[in-house]
């Protein structure tokens, strides 16, 4: 494999000797560069999330003073969708639908998995590049193309999906059942039937990267968390993505040519359909098969960044590396057992309930493993509060403080209580989408300097931490309680129950929140933008890291390191180590004279 691997390298620089001159289109659109497609997918990425959260904004301001007339709805949604101002009922139900499939599958899936994955599998693990170039950059373009149609389905004159981004049926299989089921769910369905594609063809080049064209020296037990994180989220979307094209698939041949996969006699207006023999309750086996791992596909890379962050801005090791390796990998394994905890008053026998209940349970443990490893590798740390570090320490408070109300969500007889109530969207929000999205943030702080060659402004980095976690926690925190007091999600408004009168002005609290927070993201987005063309411009290695990919040059070749490849002697997280001159030992330094590995600290 070694011949094989020096033959590989040297083909490579000799194709850098005879390389052609990239035009504007094959470097900046049609790139098999890694690091190009990288900065694609963390653009399109943004760009969806401003979509998303936009979403959020307007149906935030529908539940907080129901049914008030907001030029805003007028000028965003126009008369049709908001007539005088006033959001219709079912574009409420429509917009809750987008915003969480943009943020769940366009936003933390590809738009973090997709940036870093990218990024940093060839330049940790010391490769010139992905293992298929090619299949790199169409996975791209099927993401970018799905984006697009996805966005679409908001202008159809039927009206956007609207059946909740979980797309039960028979709302979502029945294009008569409601206004949001015609041609908008099937342009959903289309988009996420592309969006699978493009997720495998990422996947599955990244496992293969990780495994075959690793430089020398560079064993598994020497690759840094990150690479760990991103080789095993790859794993679990291979497994579980075609699950829900396969759900997807039949949902359209429901849909468009008579079939009943998901289907049983069904009335509409006293009219009986012709339906027989089909269950709403497959869908949800189909859907939550991937819908669970779905979240540790969203929070696995974020806590692999977290990871490498913590490490090197504690100038420590990180504490219990096996242990992390371990603990990924039971997450991976456990995630895919226990999708039926969503299930539990779909009518599911008390004792398979049960057996979801213990394998959800069981996730604790690993998470827990997780969370003391990174208390313990802060505990005593020489700690760099830059705005990277910040977003990971808030990672870890927000997978606590979320993880814990997941305890109750997972024990059947508890979980009847509060399901679809707001408790659920803080529990899952929490967990997933602000500590993903802190993942996000604290990657693009930490690791722009290698992406762009300049640095971000500090201060306004501090700025968009410290507003962005007291307004994450101000929306996410009251929602537990309204949860427990019964509000159910999804309602376009609570007005109609006098039971709910008491808790209008916590939602006034919640959107209010929620309206500062997002004002807050355009510092991070001019602090960003302003940078990439005007920020101060980095040195080789401004964070004094280990990681290979801070040993290639500032200015991006193809190929990474001009020359040869760089050999490993080490693992990753050599800081503060006795008998160095330096806190840091980069992994291309040879090892001294009777110094030893410290794999198992």
């Amino acid at each position: 494999m070694g011949a094989a691997a020096h033959d590989h390298d040297h083909a490579h620089d000799h194709d850098h000797a005879h390389h052609h001159k990239d035009t504007f289109i094959t470097k900046y659109i049609f790139s098999i560069d890694h690091k190009m497609i990288a900065k694609q997918y963390l653009i399109t990425g943004i760009i969806m999330g401003i979509v998303g959260v936009v979403m959020s904004l307007l149906f935030r301001m529908q539940i907080a003073w129901p049914e008030e007339s907001f030029g805003i709805f007028k000028f965003l949604l126009g008369e049709k969708m908001a007539p005088g101002g006033v959001m219709r009922n079912d574009i409420y139900l429509a917009l809750v639908t987008i915003h969480g499939t943009i943020m769940v599958f366009f936003v933390l899936t590809a738009g973090l998995s997709g940036t870093f994955s990218n990024l940093l599998i060839p330049l940790q693990i010391g490769a010139r590049d992905m293992a298929s170039g090619f299949l790199n950059m169409i996975s791209y373009w099927l993401f970018f193309t799905s984006s697009v149609v996805m966005i679409c389905s908001l202008f159809v004159e039927s009206g956007p999906a609207s059946a909740g981004w979980t797309i039960y049926p028979p709302l979502s299989a029945l294009p008569q059942a409601i206004p949001g089921s015609g041609t908008g769910m099937t342009l959903w369905l289309v988009s996420m039937a592309i969006f699978i594609a493009s997720s495998l063809m990422g996947s599955l080049n990244y496992v293969v990267t990780v495994i075959n064209l690793r430089t020398k020296g560079m064993s598994m037990t020497r690759l840094p968390l990150t690479v760990w994180a991103f080789f095993i989220t790859a794993v679990i979307g291979i497994v579980s993505f075609p699950v829900l094209l396969s759900a997807a698939l039949m949902l359209i041949m429901d849909r468009s040519f008579g079939t009943s996969f998901f289907l049983s006699d069904i009335f509409i207006s006293g009219e009986v359909l012709h339906y027989q023999g089909g269950s709403p309750v497959l869908f949800e086996h189909l859907f939550w098969f991937l819908g669970h791992p779905e979240v540790y596909i969203v929070l696995l890379p974020a806590l692999g960044i977290t990871s490498e962050i913590i490490a090197t801005n504690s100038r420590k090791p990180i504490f219990g590396y096996r242990a992390m390796i371990a603990s990924i990998l039971a997450i991976a394994f456990l995630s895919t057992i226990v999708w039926g905890h969503h299930m539990f008053i779909s009518g599911m026998n008390p004792f398979l309930g049960s057996v979801f209940t213990f394998t959800t349970l069981l996730i604790a443990i690993p998470s827990a493993v997780k969370a003391f490893n990174y208390i313990t590798t802060l505990w005593k740390g020489n700690l760099q509060l830059n705005p990277a570090m910040l977003f990971s320490i808030g990672l870890v408070s927000t997978f606590i403080s979320g993880g814990l109300t997941g305890i109750i969500l997972g024990d059947s007889t508890l979980d009847i209580n509060v399901h679809d109530t707001y408790f659920v969207v803080a529990h899952f929000h929490l967990v997933m989408g602000i500590s993903a999205l802190y993942g996000f943030f604290a990657g693009v702080y930490h690791w722009f300097p290698r992406m762009f060659g300049r640095m971000m402004n500090k201060n306004l980095g501090y700025i968009h931490f410290w507003v962005t976690a007291v307004c994450a926690y101000g929306v996410f925190y009251p929602m537990h309680f309204i949860g427990m007091a019964g509000l159910p999600r999804r309602y376009y408004t609570n007005s109609n129950f006098p039971l709910f009168d008491d808790l209008a002005d916590v939602n006034v609290l919640i959107t209010t929140f929620a309206l500062v927070g997002a004002a807050f993201q355009l510092v991070f987005m001019f602090n960003f933008f302003y940078s990439i063309f005007y920020g101060k411009r980095s040195v080789q290695n401004p964070w004094k890291s280990n990681t290979l990919e801070w040993t290639a040059p500032v200015e991006h070749i193809h190929g990474n390191w001009p020359g040869e490849l760089p050999t490993v002697h080490r693992w990753p997280y050599d800081y503060s180590k006795p008998g160095h001159d330096d806190d840091f030992v980069p992994q291309t330094t040879p090892m001294k004279e009777g110094e030893e590995e410290l794999h198992h600290a």
